[in-house]
């Protein structure tokens, strides 16, 4: 039987050689050193969702000489898969001479679990390397921090993203047009993998061709829907603005509303006059929240309700 080929292009079109890999110029260097040397430190890879802090760590593992564990934390982050399933794989002897474990989605792991974890990554560093990656590298413990090379991976400009898309398009045999590409790419930039798996969607009998009645705008561009919220908050009064922004949310698909904590914070003093400092300890109140509740649209909707008593 044949080798199972990815359907997915956003797994089937992972770069898997350093010649390939979009973006981050300023690491290349470095990271060639590491695989010509065949070794590599604690590494700690963080920036948004999306772009290539995954793809990185995986293609530094398969290319050099070493034994690994993969690990996705937001799945795996209690205490328990610290102490059993990373140390026992630490502490067993290998095939090769280096071990890496790469934890994806660290910033999700507990803080007991991390407090276990830095005990390990000392305990096992003759041997064993690390590579963590996270969105957010705050909520990661100084002293894991301290043992890691850190490196902040940024997105690639719109230009790389254009052309990455349309390399995969021309691939996979599909005809589009340049408009429908710029489109895409500046809708979902920066995530790569959003752009990438957007444009998939919209391929039918090999033709590229976005429907734009369906084209959901913060699936695909969580900034244009931010911007949008912001001038609500300007612009209407206090009961036209909540329905409208109930209506913003229940009629488009956000999953991840980092985007629109930071533009509210940024442009406080546009829709916030007079109850500056009142917002900013909102917007910080709801960001903390974000990351323990399990439906972030009614947190979200929560932070937007308590803002309108505030500035209306």
């Amino acid at each position: 039987m044949g080798k199972l080929e990815h359907t997915l292009w956003v797994e089937k079109y992972r770069p898997d050689l350093l010649e390939s890999y979009i973006g981050n110029e300023h690491l290349k260097s470095k990271i060639k050193l590491y695989l010509e040397s065949g070794d590599l430190p604690h590494l700690l890879l963080y920036g948004r969702a999306g772009t290539g802090k995954t793809t990185l760590a995986k293609l530094l593992v398969n290319n050099i000489e070493c034994d690994q564990l993969y690990i996705n934390a937001s799945d795996e982050n209690s205490v328990d898969t610290v102490r059993n399933k990373v140390r026992n794989f630490a502490s067993t002897i290998g095939f090769k001479d280096m071990k890496v474990i790469i934890l994806d989605e660290c910033d999700y792991i507990t803080p007991n679990a991390q407090a276990a974890l830095r005990n390990l990554m000392e305990t096992f560093s003759k041997h064993t390397r690390f590579i963590l990656t996270c969105n957010y590298v705050e909520r990661i413990i100084d002293p894991i921090q301290s043992r890691c090379q850190p490196f902040q991976i940024v997105p690639p400009s719109r230009k790389e993203v254009a052309v990455h898309l349309n390399d995969i398009l021309k691939e996979e045999s599909v005809t589009f047009e340049m408009d429908d590409v710029a489109t895409l790419v500046n809708g979902g930039y920066p995530d790569i993998r959003r752009v990438i798996n957007f444009a998939q969607r919209q391929v039918v009998d090999g033709k590229l061709s976005i429907d734009q009645n369906n084209l959901v705008a913060v699936d695909l561009n969580v900034n244009v829907f931010s911007s949008q919220i912001v001038n609500v908050l300007k612009t209407q009064n206090k009961k036209d603005a909540f329905v409208t922004i109930r209506k913003m949310l229940a009629d488009n698909q956000i999953s991840d509303f980092a985007d629109l904590f930071r533009l509210l914070y940024d442009e406080v003093d546009d829709y916030g006059t007079g109850h500056i400092a009142e917002c900013i300890l909102t917007v910080a109140k709801y960001q903390l929240s974000d990351a323990q509740v399990v439906d972030k649209e009614i947190n979200a909707m929560a932070m937007l309700i308590e803002l309108l008593g505030v500035i209306k």
